[in-house]
C-alpha cells in the first residue's frame, strides 16, 4: 500500500465524517446560521475533491494490481462525495416550491444518509484491515531482512570454516610427503644394513678358514 495514498485517504475519512455532522447540524438550522453551516460544507466538499484528485493520481502511478485495488476504493469514495453533495443541496436555502420538494423527498434522502453512513463505516473498516495488511507485510520484511543476515553470516562461517580445512588438508599433504621420504631412506639404510651385514659376514668367513688353513700347515709340519 502507497503510504502517499493512506494519508490522503486518512484525511478524506476524517474529513467526510466531519461533514456528514455538519450536515446533520445544518438541517436542523435556520436564516443565516444555517448558510454558514452550508457555506462550510461546500467548503470542506471543494477539499474532498482536491483529495480525491490525489488519490486518483497516486493510485495511477502504482502497479497494475495495486493500482486496480486503489482505484476500486477511489470510486467507493468518489460515490459517497456524490452523496455529500446531494445532501448539500437538499439543505441548501431555496425557494418555496424547492423546500416543498425537498420535504417531499426528505424521507428518501434519510435512506440515502443512512446507506452513505453505512457506507463510510465499511470503508473505514477496509482502510483499518488494509492497514493491518500493511503492517503484517513490513513485519514479513523485517523478518526475512533478518533471516537474510543471518544466511549470510552463516555462509560467511562456512567459508572460513572451509579455508581452514584447505589449509589443514594441505599441510596434511605436506606431512605425507615428508613421511614418504623418511620412509624411502629408512629402506636404503636397512638395504645398505643387510648389505654390509653379508660383507662383513664374508670377511669373517673368510678370516676363519684363513686361520684354519694356517694352523692345519703349522701343525702338519
Amino acid at each position: 500500500m502507497s503510504q502517499v495514498f493512506e494519508s490522503y485517504e486518512r484525511q478524506y475519512c476524517e474529513l467526510s465524517a466531519n461533514l456528514s455532522k455538519k450536515c446533520t447540524s445544518a438541517s436542523i438550522l435556520d436564516g443565516e446560521q444555517k448558510k454558514q453551516k452550508v457555506s462550510e460544507v461546500k467548503s470542506g466538499i471543494d477539499d474532498a475533491e482536491a483529495l480525491i484528485r490525489k488519490m486518483d493520481l497516486e493510485a495511477r502511478s502504482l502497479q497494475p494490481s495495486l493500482k486496480a485495488t486503489l482505484l476500486a476504493k477511489l470510486r467507493e469514495y468518489k460515490s459517497d462525495l456524490n452523496n455529500l453533495k446531494s445532501e448539500v443541496k437538499r439543505i441548501t436555502p431555496t425557494n418555496a416550491n424547492q423546500i416543498a420538494r425537498d420535504e417531499l423527498l426528505e424521507s428518501g434522502m434519510a435512506d440515502t444518509m443512512m446507506v452513505s453512513a453505512d457506507q463510510r463505516g465499511r470503508l473505514l473498516m477496509s482502510t483499518e484491515r488494509l492497514n493491518q495488511s500493511s503492517e503484517r507485510i513490513k513485519e514479513s520484511t523485517r523478518t526475512v531482512l533478518e533471516t537474510e543476515g543471518l544466511g549470510v553470516s552463516i555462509l560467511q562461517d562456512l567459508h572460513q570454516q572451509r579455508q581452514s580445512l584447505l589449509h589443514a588438508h594441505n599441510t596434511l599433504h605436506g606431512v605425507d610427503e615428508n613421511i614418504g621420504k623418511s620412509k624411502r631412506i629408512l629402506t636404503d639404510m636397512s638395504r645398505r644394513m643387510s648389505k654390509n651385514k653379508w660383507i662383513i659376514g664374508s670377511i669373517i668367513v673368510a678370516l676363519v678358514l684363513a686361520i684354519i688353513l694356517i694352523l692345519y700347515f703349522k701343525l702338519s709340519h
